[in-house]
């Protein structure tokens, strides 16, 4: 198949957009942009249109925002269309069967783990809290089960020391959109292989919820750190001294053997703060109290005290 593939885009957020843009410059037919309706946003909680939406507007393709993709008249516009294929990057919404039975060719999705590592909503959080060395994206054929379908293309990339959830993202989504238009050329070159996924190596990735940034300091300081910097920008990495909330953004393992409860304030050197964890311990770098800003430790301290023998959480 030399002639340009005829493609329906579906996605969403900021994660999709180069995605879309790279199709853009492909040469390939986008036949119309399928995202999430507009959503309030903000205090003032004005409808705010989704990024894929505001991308493909300034492109000019066709958008569509169906409240739900499973209606028989979504159904008919898309068999109307005669798509050869979808292209699906963080949509949002589950695509039953008999969607995915309409293009030709069939639906690739661009996901960012190295299936089937961390199938699932909230795969670049999972794979820094959990720990990994490793991550990358992976395009797949799509069916009606969760991120299951065979694998198309994979690149690999490592995570950094410091890297958080949301410098990951970036990273990842300009890989994602790179990996998909070298399989649509390998697809239409008709030398794309399909290889089925090990479901005994399949692990989950959750979206995640407010509660999964509150810190357990009984875990080991490495795992404090993973979970920090996984949760950054949202939910944020949290914990309590009484009844006030302390959001972390940054810290380092420091590995010296504690002797002390979980949690504790170790007695530190001025402008730092040292917490005791379940092995090791933790010095926190950047913090912000409840009712401030983001501040380097030492700027938070010349205005909130927080004595040695404290016990947070």
């Amino acid at each position: 198949m030399n002639r340009p593939l005829k493609i329906v885009f579906m996605g969403t957020p900021d994660f999709a957009v180069p995605s879309l843009q790279a199709m853009h410059d492909s040469g390939h037919e986008v036949l119309a942009v399928v995202t999430q309706p507009d959503r309030p946003k903000g205090r003032g909680r004005k409808l705010t249109p989704p990024p894929v939406k505001s991308t493909a507007m300034r492109y000019g393709h066709p958008v569509l925002q169906p409240e739900t993709v499973s209606t028989d008249a979504f159904h008919r516009h898309m068999a109307e269309l005669e798509p050869d294929l979808y292209v699906v990057v963080a949509f949002g919404q589950i695509l039953p069967q008999s969607l995915l039975d309409i293009p030709g060719i069939g639906s690739i999705n661009v996901h960012a783990s190295l299936l089937p590592r961390h199938r699932g909503a909230a795969p670049i959080q999972w794979a820094i809290i959990n720990g990994d060395r490793e991550t990358g994206v992976t395009t797949m054929m799509m069916d009606k089960g969760m991120d299951t379908g065979d694998l198309l293309l994979v690149e690999k990339t490592a995570i950094g020391p410091d890297e958080t959830a949301a410098e990951l993202h970036d990273r990842l989504s300009v890989m994602g959109a790179r990996t998909l238009i070298r399989t649509l050329d390998r697809l239409q070159d008709g030398g794309l292989e399909r290889v089925p996924q090990d479901p005994d190596k399949a692990t989950y990735a959750p979206m995640l919820k407010k509660t999964d940034g509150e810190i357990d300091w009984s875990l080991p300081a490495e795992r404090i750190e993973c979970l920090i910097r996984g949760v950054t920008p949202w939910p944020g990495a949290y914990t309590f001294s009484d009844d006030m909330r302390l959001k972390i953004f940054k810290a380092s393992v420091l590995k010296r053997e504690i002797s002390v409860p979980p949690g504790t304030i170790l007695e530190c050197i001025p402008g730092e703060l040292r917490v005791a964890t379940g092995k090791w311990a933790i010095a926190i770098q950047e913090i912000q109290g409840e009712s401030g800003r983001r501040l380097a430790i030492d700027d938070f301290l010349c205005g909130c005290r927080l004595p040695d023998g404290t016990c947070l959480g």
